[in-house]
């Protein structure tokens, strides 16, 4: 099932129901690798934006298997938390044991958040490393039952004076993190974001009903693709 819906924001939001968790894992892993065919074939390069948690865990787990040419991959995250790299809670640590380890991905295309800095330091420094790049070919974005994604937190100010920048009293621990300004997410050729679970049917009924949550900060020209199981619209 699919529709569109326009947001007060100005964005466009196409919706997209599936039946099952595998469903619309394959479905995203789908997604990503013709992206990236597309992409390596028009621009010669592929560059994703991961997101954190449990859906997007699954797809990099399929992601590990997959045939991609992963020489023109380059990789982003959307946010991290201020903690030491080897602590199970980074989601760089999550991707990279899942999936990134596994695969020939060049090391100095994969981009890690240097969280364990700190959350100044550590947008600053990331910060530079996505100045001067064009638009990202996808980003992948969760939804958090609050609405929030990233770590754009509701009731939060937004802060777009740089593409990278710090988080200070998140409402989930820890409380210190850093993330890619709505600015800077919303400069990409594609988003999907993945919504799973009951838990989040409250966000996605403030989306629906054009509540300003975080979620419809994320406006780029083509619109974003959500992605859902286990909730109604």
């Amino acid at each position: 099932m699919q529709n569109t819906n326009q947001e007060k924001s100005k964005q466009i939001s196409r919706w997209h129901d599936f039946e099952t968790q595998d469903a619309i894992n394959h479905a995203t892993l789908n997604r990503i690798l013709a992206a990236a065919d597309e992409a390596i074939a028009t621009r010669g390069h592929f560059s994703i934006v991961l997101a954190g948690g449990a859906t997007p865990k699954s797809v990099y787990a399929l992601l590990k298997e997959a045939n991609a040419d992963w020489a023109h991959w380059h990789i982003y995250h959307n946010d991290d938390r201020c903690l030491p790299k080897d602590n199970a809670e980074r989601n760089s640590l999550m991707a990279r044991t899942t999936w990134l380890n596994h695969v020939s991905i060049p090391a100095n295309q994969i981009h890690d958040i240097p969280a364990e800095l700190g959350n100044i330091d550590g947008a600053k420094a990331y910060a530079k490393t996505l100045h001067g790049l064009l638009a990202f070919d996808l980003v992948l974005l969760g939804l958090g039952e609050d609405g929030h994604t990233a770590s754009l937190f509701p009731n939060q100010a937004v802060d777009n004076s740089a593409d990278a920048v710090p988080v200070f009293d998140a409402p989930k621990p820890p409380s210190d993190r850093i993330t890619m300004s709505q600015q800077r997410l919303s400069n990409t050729r594609e988003v999907i974001f993945l919504v799973t679970g009951a838990g989040k049917q409250e966000a996605v009924n403030n989306w629906r009903q054009g509540v300003a949550i975080p979620a419809t900060l994320i406006t780029p020209e083509n619109g974003v693709d959500v992605y859902c199981f286990g909730v109604t619209y």
